[in-house]
């Protein structure tokens, strides 16, 4: 590893670590309705939007209505989007020379959900498929929306936890509201100005035709390129404006540029650890959260520079040679302005949230690197994750190693003063078994019908099988990543995938959100002298530990067949 890979990586761990906790304390306040620096501009806004909708911010939710109003909206939401992707040649700023990609009902249909899930999932291009009008009033607002669905819908799900002998979770409109005006708006304002500083266009400039020194006729595609790039990190969605994504030189032009889109990323997730340990009343629960997605960070992000940087050279065509801006390796998908280090950041970032955003080309990875990446998403995104359910989804799995603890030690399982009774382990369970029978089974239908091996038009084998597993891993996380050689604009993958998008999103918020509610319902415990600590090292280290060996039980095989058999096929 080079100066300049490891400066980067030490550089954004630091960063993010010192931005938890003021960052979250700034939502703490925001969600518990306390004073803060943007009340003067945003307090008016919400209170007209509140006027204009017939919402009582009084009135206060059980989880029942409130996991309602969650699906509710996000049906609404897609059902919006898709009224537009299927009128939008008849909408402004569509220009039929160069969005030649028909819309057809069921890639309009896959679109529609992945966007209004925050997958953006993309089975097209974005330059030679979406006018300016459905990028901006159909893709931008539903990546502002969305991500501040997923937000409200964490906050909800630990303000469950928070609380005490209560029948409600708060108000979904309320939630939604603040996390908009108080949370993403600013967010995204901010970085936009960062981002058209570093050269990220923002206009409704029609394409630009140009001649090249070859002679040959190019077309430069032009657009509110910062407007849509911010939110799409920051509200952890990750569809790009262009069909490279980050990779292309007006999303992602500089490494400072890649830098601070990584960041936008991971902001918000990490501080919504601090922004738990307040509202539960004990830091030392959210730190200890915060420290063992660190290290499942670190540890990912090391193996995938370490997998790239010692590829085959037989097969990835891999430059060893050192400089002080090149580490050397498989540089095969990769751009050069980014090298190995900007490289290996964005994919072990991305992969571990649900923000598809790469800048490179993953089905270009070494097998082992490739491996790193899937195994990110067959996680659960619960390294950081999502906007606000990623949380949820570590703080599920830590309440399973309680359980289970409880029963090696032969205590009653408790987390956070709340025991972990019958009711609260079928919630559980259906969260934890609803990833893999979903992403298994899809899996397994693509791989034994004409249909789902039509996709593999490039590659067949090993990689053919990680092609499809990701995707529909990808799919389910909400993620958006793909491995480029599946042929995805098909109607058997725009319905599957689609389904996978909606499972992802809402069967498995409706397990979480009635785990808050039986929790809520509760009066906590004091703990005793046989209490199982849940903010120590010992337990962190049991939580990490309980993550990877499910994660392997659950995929094992398929991964066998998959990557790791690809890996050994190379003798490396």
């Amino acid at each position: 590893m080079n100066v300049y890979s490891a400066v980067q990586y030490l550089l954004f761990v630091v960063i993010v670590t010192v931005c938890v906790k003021p960052l979250g304390g700034y939502m703490h306040r925001v969600y518990s309705g306390r004073r803060t620096a943007l009340d003067r501009l945003c307090r008016p806004v919400e209170r007209w939007i509140y006027r204009l909708a017939g919402v009582d911010p009084a009135l206060e939710m059980t989880a029942a209505q409130y996991t309602i109003a969650f699906i509710v909206f996000g049906c609404i939401g897609t059902l919006f989007l898709y009224m537009i992707l299927r009128l939008q040649s008849f909408l402004p700023w569509f220009y039929p020379t160069y969005q030649t990609t028909p819309l057809s009902p069921d890639l309009s249909f896959n679109t529609a959900i992945s966007f209004s899930t925050t997958t953006t999932w993309q089975a097209y291009a974005g330059e030679n498929t979406m006018s300016y009008f459905s990028q901006m009033v159909g893709l931008c607002v539903q990546n502002f929306l969305a991500g501040a669905a997923g937000l409200a819908a964490g906050i909800a799900f630990i303000r469950g936890l928070a609380r005490e002998s209560s029948e409600t979770l708060g108000n979904f409109w309320v939630d939604l509201t603040r996390s908009l005006l108080w949370v993403l708006l600013p967010g995204a304002a901010i970085g936009a100005m960062l981002l058209v500083w570093q050269g990220v266009p923002i206009n409704f400039h029609p394409y630009l035709i140009v001649t090249t020194l070859e002679g040959q006729r190019q077309v430069i595609p032009q657009g509110p390129v910062a407007a849509l790039e911010i939110i799409k990190n920051l509200g952890t969605n990750g569809g790009g404006f262009f069909n490279a994504n980050g990779a292309h030189p007006y999303e992602n032009p500089t490494p400072l540029s890649n830098f601070l889109e990584l960041l936008s990323i991971i902001l918000i997730p990490a501080a919504l650890t601090n922004t738990f340990g307040r509202m539960v009343q004990h830091l030392r629960q959210g730190w200890m959260l915060y420290w063992v997605m660190l290290v499942l960070f670190c540890g990912g992000l090391l193996t995938l520079h370490l997998a790239e940087r010692r590829a085959n050279p037989l097969v990835h065509g891999a430059d060893f040679r050192r400089s002080q801006m090149q580490s050397g390796g498989n540089m095969e998908g990769k751009e050069v302005r980014f090298g190995m280090g900007g490289t290996a950041l964005a994919g072990i970032v991305t992969s571990n949230t649900s923000t598809g955003s790469a800048n490179a080309a993953d089905d270009s990875f070494t097998s082992a690197g490739g491996l790193v990446l899937l195994v990110d998403l067959l996680l659960g995104e619960v390294i950081f994750g999502g906007l606000g359910m990623g949380l949820a989804g570590l703080i599920m799995t830590a309440v399973i190693a309680v359980f289970l603890a409880g029963l090696m030690i032969g205590r009653t399982p408790e987390y956070l003063g709340k025991r972990i009774g019958p009711s609260e382990n079928k919630m559980i369970v259906l969260y934890a078994l609803t990833g893999p029978a979903t992403i298994l089974v899809l899996t397994a239908v693509a791989m034994v019908t004409r249909a789902g091996l039509a996709g593999l038009t490039t590659n067949g084998g090993p990689h053919g099988l990680t092609e499809v597993v990701f995707a529909f891993a990808s799919s389910f996380g909400n993620n958006g990543q793909a491995f480029a050689g599946l042929s995805a604009n098909t109607p058997f993958y725009n319905i599957t995938t689609a389904m996978a998008m909606m499972l992802g999103r809402f069967a498995l918020v409706v397990p979480a959100l009635c785990f808050a509610g039986l929790a809520a319902g509760q009066k906590n415990r004091p703990p005793t002298r046989g209490t199982l600590r849940t903010d120590s090292f010992t337990f962190g280290a049991l939580l990490t530990a309980f993550l990877l060996i499910v994660t392997a039980l659950s995929y094992l095989p398929v991964l066998t067949l998959g990557p790791v058999l690809e890996h050994l096929q190379f003798g490396i």
